[in-house]
C-alpha cells in the first residue's frame, strides 16, 4: 500500500525515462556504472604467510581494491609464476605455499606498493 492510497494525492509510480506506468514500461535496465580502477601505484598490497590445517602454509595478499582490479587475472599470473595453486576468497588472494619473496617482486613489477 502506498502512502496516500485512496486519496487524490495517490499517484502510481512512473518510469523516469518514458513517463509510462512502471507496470507498462518496457525500458531496459540502466547499465551499471563502470568501476573506477585505481592505478597500482596508489594501492598497498599487504603480504603475510598464514599457517593452515595440518601445517600447510598459504601466502595471502590483501588490501587491493576488488572493484578496480581484476583479482582473478592477477591470481592467475601469480599462480603461474609461483607454480602453485591459489584462490580469491573475500577479496584476499591466497597462494599455496611460502612465496612471499617471489610475490613481492612480481607485485612491484606490476607497479603495486608492497608492505
Amino acid at each position: 500500500m502506498r502512502l496516500f492510497a485512496g486519496t487524490p494525492f495517490d499517484q502510481p509510480p512512473v518510469c523516469d525515462r518514458c513517463n509510462q506506468l512502471e507496470t507498462v514500461c518496457d525500458c531496459p535496465a540502466p547499465p551499471a556504472p563502470p568501476a573506477i580502477a585505481l592505478p597500482p601505484e596508489k594501492q598497498l598490497a599487504r603480504l603475510r604467510i598464514e599457517k593452515r590445517k595440518k601445517g600447510k602454509r598459504v601466502t595471502s595478499i590483501s588490501g587491493l581494491d576488488p572493484a578496480g582490479n581484476h583479482l582473478t587475472e592477477l591470481l592467475s599470473k601469480l599462480k603461474n609464476a609461483c607454480g602453485a595453486g591459489g584462490t580469491v576468497q573475500d577479496d584476499v588472494i591466497e597462494i599455496q605455499g611460502e612465496h612471499e619473496d617471489r610475490i613481492r617482486l612480481l607485485l612491484k613489477e606490476f607497479g603495486y606498493r608492497v608492505k
